[in-house]
């Protein structure tokens, strides 16, 4: 039981929270103070973490002035300093669940799930009782509230709900609502200002709970009486049987008169078993008869149909052993027209199938040695080797005349000021009028197709080189460009930009030219080699995905649309799908070799000719035979991979050739005459980086990145040789010619990481030849008084800072003499290092810099001797000290 000052506390805090509503029409039901935690993110955002807060929670009422209806709604307070004050309203019709925070261990936190938030991603509020009593009761009144005026209840998750009906059972009189709200209580609350009234319902009827304390009584008597309940029904059981045994005792009369019937009976089925083997006998000299005369009658009959069937045998032979006169006549005479094909092929067909019709297991083993079938056999082996023997002639004939026709008409090639493509549709479209013709050949005798294929290769390879060789003429002769073999050299150099020199225009239709080589021929090779494939009935896979024959992301195409079908013939006269068969791809391969050989001249030719005119163009190339490469990597027929291969190969070692040739030319540099300033090829390779980077097409990258390599590693190596020379003015010479390179290849290093990479290693060369000349120029003036400095601090190693002046060559004396040795006319001196910095380096640019560090690296020089003097010499002064020194730079 709560106390007395409890009790006080909460009908001042009930009072409190009425007075946040006295404004409003709002009846507060019921409060509960909690505490409000959400989820937010740390500064970081790695992790979150929560952040708890006071709150009230209240429970409201107001009715409706147009419908006199309540409206239920929860109220979230929040501690101001004026008191409670409304921060958040929910509406009670809105609540969908109440969910318990599963990682509370005290069941006193949970959250509240509405179907009308706007923002559902946002993690919801966890609302945090003081009990599980103030809990218990919340949800309690929650529940009524939403049961008796909403009709339904949200849903319970995490929570025992059992638990919460037996709480509401034993706290019945403490709960603080009764449901549904009465205007009368909403009266009484707004006249009293109090948060409790007493409860009109229970969650559990009685009736539900007498019906549920029974079946838990059943369920328990079942338990404890199970022994009880066994013996019982074997008494049953033993009853019943008993019952049984009567039964059948007073039956006994009916039972004797139903042995008499059965004793009357069996003598009646003695008789009949008398009479029934008389008639057996009798049956069994019939059942003889009736067995030789149906013997008899089967001889006959068996007789008739073997002689039926035998005939019918003997007609069906003699059909297969019928040659039809028309197609004799087609196989052994007549021409190959394109209008007798179809009846020559009907022809083809009919001696295939006869053919095989005279082999087991077609034919009966037993038929195979008749003399008939022999003779027969024999004369459709003459018909078949008379046929292919003609069809052979007049194909490898008719691959030639085709040709021929094709190569005495020039205007199927590319002429002066006129590029043609080559244009194959009519000669395909001749040939696949025989395609069927030469699937009937290879089904005749395989070995048939060997010398056709080698005849249709040598026809169309000269045709194809004919073309190909016309077409790299006409190509070489309309591109008009200037020879530059040694562009790199001929580059601006000023320029560390990426535009590339104006030779970039003029040799650009070089690259175009190799493009449109590639982009005609590339499809044209392809595509005979998949015709070839198919029109020679090889058994392989297709060469290259249908619909594919150039490289169709880059715009390469090709124009044969005639895509008639061609496909191998089965047994039956059905397509048949090839399977990849090892020795049919073999075969294939290599009559493409005949097919196709020869036609790589003019290809390497073009590329020869691009490399003449223009080197650089070779990154290009590499870059577009590498994309068609790796388009073709798939194809079954390898010749046209091959070729790409080789082209790939051959383009490379050229840039390889010219790299070779552009390192000569800056290892030429005439070491026995004096250097100054910047070497030429510095410049100039800034200028040939930039048109490099703007040629580089897919993969050519790792070729480029390569080249730079052994240029910029040959640069730096002749650098450091030419300033080996003259050793006096090295590290002027170097310092310059490493500045030239970061100057003229900082913009391109920025994005090309080879280049980076060269970049700081001439950063860091120039830094060293910056401080070895530095140096030179301090001691050129002060060296003898950073001499004593050092030898002053060699012995601080052994002997304290006093004993010091005591030693030999490091005197007070010693010290006076060096100061005025070397610090009078200081003025003078630093003048001099100056001007001997500025006649010494050719580039005016630096010198404003490098006098910049010196004076840095004089001042730190001379503090650190002027912090040794006081601690070694302290009744010595330095005159200038370190700041004098520091003013006297500023005016020189």
């Amino acid at each position: 039981m709560a106390s007395a000052a409890q009790i006080g506390d909460e009908s001042e805090f009930l009072r409190t929270v009425d007075a946040a509503f006295q404004d409003s029409d709002n009846a507060v039901l019921v409060a509960f103070r909690v505490a409000k935690s959400q989820a937010s993110w740390s500064v970081a955002g790695r992790r979150n973490r929560l952040t708890t807060k006071p709150r009230v929670l209240a429970i409201t009422a107001m009715r409706s002035s147009s419908t006199q209806k309540f409206s239920v709604n929860l109220q979230v307070l929040k501690y101001s300093s004026g008191g409670l004050q409304p921060a958040k309203v929910y509406k009670l019709k809105h609540l969908t669940k109440i969910e318990a925070v599963p990682n509370d261990n005290t069941g006193c936190t949970f959250v509240m799930g509405f179907d009308n938030l706007k923002s559902q991603s946002v993690a919801p509020p966890q609302w945090t009782m003081r009990s599980l009593d103030d809990r218990n009761r919340f949800l309690t009144c929650i529940l009524k509230l939403c049961k008796e005026n909403l009709g339904r209840l949200p849903k319970i998750q995490g929570m025992d709900v059992v638990e919460l009906a037996l709480w509401a059972q034993a706290n019945v009189k403490g709960l603080p609502i009764g449901s549904p709200v009465q205007a009368d209580s909403v009266d009484a609350e707004r006249d009293q200002k109090e948060g409790k009234v007493t409860v009109e319902r229970e969650l559990l009827s009685k009736a539900e709970e007498d019906d549920m304390e029974a079946l838990l009584g059943a369920y328990l008597l079942g338990i404890d009486e199970a022994e009880a309940f066994s013996e019982r029904l074997k008494r049953e059981l033993l009853a019943l049987e008993a019952a049984n045994v009567h039964a059948i005792l007073e039956s006994e009369p009916l039972v004797e008169e139903v042995l008499q019937d059965l004793d009357s009976a069996m003598a009646g089925v003695e008789e009949m078993e008398i009479w029934l083997g008389v008639f057996n006998i009798k049956l069994r000299h019939m059942r003889e008869d009736i067995e030789s005369i149906e013997s008899r009658n089967n001889m006959l009959e068996m007789q008739v149909q073997n002689n039926a069937l035998l005939v019918g045998e003997l007609y069906k032979l003699l059909e297969r052993l019928h040659v039809p006169s028309e197609y004799a006549a087609l196989l052994t005479g007549g021409s190959f027209d394109e209008a007798r094909i179809p009846q020559t092929v009907e022809a083809c067909d009919w001696l295939a199938s006869s053919i095989r019709g005279l082999e087991p297991p077609i034919l009966d083993s037993t038929y195979v040695n008749m003399r008939a079938v022999k003779d027969k056999r024999t004369e459709l082996e003459k018909l078949k080797s008379t046929f292919l023997r003609r069809a052979s002639d007049f194909l490898r004939n008719y691959f030639s005349s085709l040709v021929d026709f094709m190569i005495t008409d020039k205007t199927y090639f590319s002429q002066r000021g006129q590029l043609k493509r080559p244009d194959h549709a009519d000669l395909r479209f001749r040939c696949r009028t025989y395609a069927r013709l030469l699937q009937h050949l290879k089904s005749l005798d395989k070995s048939s197709l060997e010398p056709l294929r080698n005849a249709y290769c040598h026809a169309l390879n000269l045709l194809l080189r004919r073309e190909a060789r016309e077409f790299a003429n006409e190509l070489r002769a309309s591109t008009k460009v200037s020879r530059s073999s040694g562009a790199w050299l001929d580059g601006s150099t000023s320029g560390s930009g990426f535009s590339g020199s104006g030779s970039d225009t003029a040799t650009a239709t070089v690259s175009d030219a190799y493009a449109k080589m590639l982009r005609i021929f590339i499809p044209l090779l392809v595509d005979e080699s998949s015709f070839f494939a198919s029109f020679m009935c090889f058994e392989v896979l297709p060469l290259a995905p249908p619909g594919r024959t150039g490289d169709d992301k880059n715009g390469f195409e090709d124009k044969d649309e005639d895509d008639d079908d061609i496909a191998p013939l089965d047994m039956d006269g059905s397509d048949m799908k090839p399977a990849q068969n090892d020795g049919e791809l073999n075969a294939l391969n290599q009559a493409l070799e005949k097919l196709l050989d020869g036609v790589q001249e003019d290809f390497y030719a073009v590329v020869d000719w691009a490399y003449k005119v223009d080197p650089l163009r070779c990154i290009t190339m590499q870059g577009m035979t590498e994309r068609y490469l790796s388009g073709h990597k798939a194809d079954a027929a390898g010749f046209v991979r091959r070729l790409l291969a080789e082209l790939q190969s051959r383009i490379s070692n050229q840039f390889s050739k010219f790299v070779d040739e552009a390192c000569h030319q800056i290892e030429k540099h005439d070491r026995n005459v004096r250097q100054t300033g910047s070497l030429s090829y510095i410049p100039r390779f800034a200028a040939l980086a930039a048109r490099m980077e703007g040629l580089i097409q897919g993969n050519s990258r790792d070729v480029v990145d390569l080249a730079y390599t052994k240029l910029v590693t040959t640069s730096f190596s002749v650098l450091e040789r030419i300033a080996q020379v003259e050793p006096k003015n090295a590290d002027v010479f170097l310092l310059e010619n490493y500045a030239a390179f970061q100057n003229s290849m900082f913009d391109i290093a920025n994005v090309v990481p080879t280049l980076a990479r060269f970049y700081h290693q001439a950063s860091e060369a120039y830094e060293q030849a910056c401080t070895r000349y530095i140096n030179s120029i301090i001691n050129s003036q002060f060296e003898k008084l950073f001499q004593f400095a050092q030898r002053v601090e060699n012995l601080l190693y052994t002997i304290t800072p006093e004993e010091v002046p005591f030693q030999m060559g490091v005197s007070k004396n010693e010290l006076r003499k060096v100061l005025k040795t070397n610090l009078s006319g200081v003025e003078r001196s630093l003048q001099v290092m100056y001007k001997r910095m500025q006649k010494g380096l050719t580039s005016e640019e630096l010198l404003p810099n490098l006098w910049d560090k010196c004076k840095l690296d004089f001042i730190d020089k001379y503090e650190s001797f002027e912090a040794l003097l006081a601690k070694c010499y302290a009744t010595e002064t330095l005159s200038p000290s370190s700041a004098e020194m520091k003013e006297l730079f500023k005016i020189v």
